[in-house]
């Protein structure tokens, strides 16, 4: 029986945090020691651009991935799919310490978005390196994982359960390799399970521009087309199967995430933005703080509808056109919709930002 191997992947942090770096080696180095593990290291998994090494690295690899990341991991799952790295959402068992003293928020709300399309028979297991500052959580989460996928895999080869092929003089299997890959097919490099072509680390790490751009999560948009609308510099448009997508992301404005405060459902991420909801953190993770920002701050909170619209002017101004104010790209449907913050958290950050303590 053939042995289930999984490809780990750690994207680094932005910049060069001794801390944050300190963490990565000591997880690379324990996971190192595993059997059954492939593990690469990339660069900031946002900011890879279509040719980076290390986005093509990911698109090549086959089989069940842990993706090690410094972003929420609900984010990081939605830019992989987004760059055609697609799979099945991985649940996994670490949380971080915080969580253990939370009230639960209530039971979890079915998936009405409209989903992926094309995804494989894989699971994709997002962690987010925030959570612990100690390598062994990650590496006891990883070895569950792993041991589930071997599990996994064995039951559906009981499934298949093909007949054996004999052919006298020819052995069809070299190791746990198909002899094809092992001769270097274009499936994959000499020697390599997973199919995934063989790259050097200093193409891996090659050390990418900083990027900024919406990020859609499939399984909460209804493709009701409002962020087109609220939109006024060409970032969204419709695939060939009439849904929404980011069709020119590099017109998108850094650091404004107007579109991701209109989205109804919360659908749009920006994963660098200082706020945990527009950031890609859980639906409802938070929703239990309960703080009073009249009385904090002496004044009224923004709804997140007005500071769209104002975000949406400052860069319309910036690029010399004309401030639009509400008169442009609200639906009819919002006009009587009671606008709330996304999140209390999110608006006592953006007060202090406010504040500039």
């Amino acid at each position: 029986m053939s042995r289930h191997r999984i490809t780990v992947v750690l994207s680094q942090a932005q910049g060069k945090h001794p801390a944050k770096r300190a963490l990565e080696e000591s997880i690379v180095a324990a996971l190192l020691m595993e059997p059954g593990l492939e593990v690469s290291v990339i660069p900031h998994l946002y900011d890879l651009g279509p040719d980076h090494t290390g986005r093509r690295f990911l698109g090549s690899v086959r089989g069940d991935m842990v993706l090690l990341s410094w972003l929420f991991p609900r984010a990081a799952f939605w830019v992989l799919d987004r760059d055609g790295i697609k799979g099945q959402w991985g649940e996994t068992q670490l949380k971080p310490p915080a969580d253990d003293d939370e009230e639960e928020t209530g039971e979890p709300q079915p998936a009405k978005g409209i989903g992926s399309l094309d995804v494989p028979d894989r699971t994709i297991y997002c962690l987010d390196l925030r959570d612990f500052n100690q390598h062994q959580p990650y590496v006891d989460e990883i070895r569950r994982v792993a041991e589930e996928g071997k599990v996994r895999a064995e039951a559906k080869q009981r499934e298949r359960a093909p007949a054996p092929i004999v052919q006298l003089g020819l052995n069809l299997r070299n190791g746990d390799t198909p002899v094809a890959d092992a001769l270097g097919s274009p499936n994959g490099a000499p020697g390599s399970p997973n199919g995934a072509p063989g790259f050097t680390a200093d193409q891996l790490l090659q050390a990418p521009g900083r990027r900024w751009y919406p990020v859609i999560d499939y399984s909460r948009c209804t493709n009701c087309m409002e962020c087109i609308d609220f939109c006024l510099f060409g970032v969204y448009g419709v695939d060939e199967h009439e849904r929404l997508n980011v069709e020119n992301q590099d017109n998108c404005k850094k650091g404004c995430p107007a579109c991701s405060r209109v989205c109804p459902e919360q659908a749009i991420m920006f994963p660098d933005y200082k706020t945990p909801a527009i950031a890609g953190a859980p639906i409802g993770a938070i929703g239990n703080l309960k703080i009073d920002l009249t009385k904090l701050f002496g004044g009224a909170e923004k709804d997140a509808l007005s500071q769209a619209v104002e975000e949406r002017d400052r860069e319309l101004v910036a690029d010399g056109r004309q401030a639009v104010g509400t008169a442009v790209g609200l639906p009819k449907r919002q006009e009587h919709k009671q606008e709330k913050p996304k999140d209390d958290l999110d608006n006592l950050i953006d007060a202090l930002d406010a504040l500039e303590l």
